[in-house]
């Protein structure tokens, strides 16, 4: 009996020695969760640098929502990550959330005024929402903290050509060209510039340099084609529409104006040809059904001229030229209340053709 209560009496005292707690000093228990911090804290830096891949990932992708989701993400477990502000600004600008961007963007210079591709990216942001002028100080602040930045320029060039400055943006053009002789949207650019000033050959020779540096920019060819048209070399114009097409079968714009060309030259059936290619190409595109309104009145077919307009009108309620074509039409159709409520709307719209045919013929 004595033996087992020695042996219990052992046995308490050993679990009582185990079970004993040892009392930390103040500065241990500081270093202790200082330690234990910075593993909370190396933690929240390894999900955020894995969230912030994701959103690389996802914007490789152009699925701008998710980039948008993941960019937030990252900085959700890691604030100062000054690369995910401008990731996530960028990806909600490329989502056309404008409006967000700046915000970000806002965060971003906040906590660091010197990141400079943060005053281009919400440059880009105030242009798109037609905020020039604070676009035009968010430029000039890029541009002066990095004047090596061909992009800068450009879009600085871009948002003077929209002001109607084109020899500011010719200015700005240059300059990103000078910055990166290989850029061939400045050269694009500059070229219409020159083609709203009406420089007709400086305006090719521009567009032509723009299809040096890249052969297959359909657009630029679309570009020379409608200048050409403008300067009467219809052969020329009809040369780079032919052009454009055998790069993209597809290109409607091209089929659009070669067929206005063609009209221009008499050549109507081959016109009327071109104007349904491109409405086969692009059902929703308005200019085609509005063209063909133009060509089937010449033709004195004035009931498939009315019904081409009001298809031009109904796909873009806004489109002057559609009312005129209709109100046309519908003034040999002896239908002058229909004609004269179209002129009218049209005038509205800002074509001034409108005005002169009401005044002419419903006072």
């Amino acid at each position: 009996m004595l033996k087992r209560k020695l042996l219990v009496s052992c046995l308490a005292f050993a679990l009582g020695a185990f079970a004993q707690i040892e009392e930390l000093t103040p500065e241990e228990q500081a270093y202790r969760d200082s330690i234990a911090a910075l593993n909370q804290e190396n933690a929240n830096t390894a999900a955020s640098q894995e969230a912030y891949n994701r959103g690389v990932q996802a914007f490789g992708q152009k699925n701008y929502t998710k980039a948008i989701q993941e960019f937030s993400e990252s900085l959700r477990l890691d604030p100062q990550f000054t690369a995910a502000y401008y990731n996530k600004a960028l990806s909600q600008n490329e989502a056309s959330q404008f409006k967000q961007a700046i915000q970000t963007l806002d965060q971003l210079i906040s906590k660091d005024p010197n990141y400079s591709k943060a005053y281009f990216q919400r440059a880009r942001s105030y242009q798109s929402l037609n905020e020039y002028s604070l676009a035009e100080k968010d430029y000039e602040k890029s541009i002066q903290m990095n004047k090596q930045n061909a992009r800068a320029y450009y879009n600085y060039g871009t948002l003077r050509f929209l002001q109607e400055d084109y020899d500011g943006a010719i200015k700005f053009f240059s300059k990103s060209m000078e910055l990166d002789p290989s850029f061939a949207f400045a050269y694009n650019d500059r070229g219409s510039c020159y083609r709203m000033k009406g420089e007709y050959s400086r305006a090719v020779a521009d567009y032509e340099e723009a299809l040096r540096k890249n052969p297959k920019l359909t657009f630029v060819l679309n570009n020379i084609g409608t200048t050409k048209k403008r300067s009467k070399d219809y052969s020329g114009a009809v040369a780079a529409f032919n052009r454009a097409i055998s790069i993209d079968s597809k290109y409607y714009l091209a089929y659009n104006n070669r067929g206005a060309t063609q009209m221009e030259q008499g050549r109507m059936d081959d016109a009327e040809r071109d104007f349904k290619k491109a409405i086969e190409c692009n059902p929703k595109y308005a200019p085609a059904y509005s063209n063909l309104s133009a060509l089937y009145f010449k033709k004195k077919d004035y009931k498939k001229a009315k019904e081409m307009a009001s298809k031009a009108i109904q796909i873009d309620g806004k489109s002057a030229s559609a009312f005129v074509n209709r109100a046309n039409a519908e003034e040999m159709l002896r239908e002058m209340e229909a004609a004269c409520k179209d002129w009218n709307k049209a005038h509205e719209l800002g074509a001034d053709i409108g005005k002169k045919y009401y005044s002419s013929n419903c006072n």
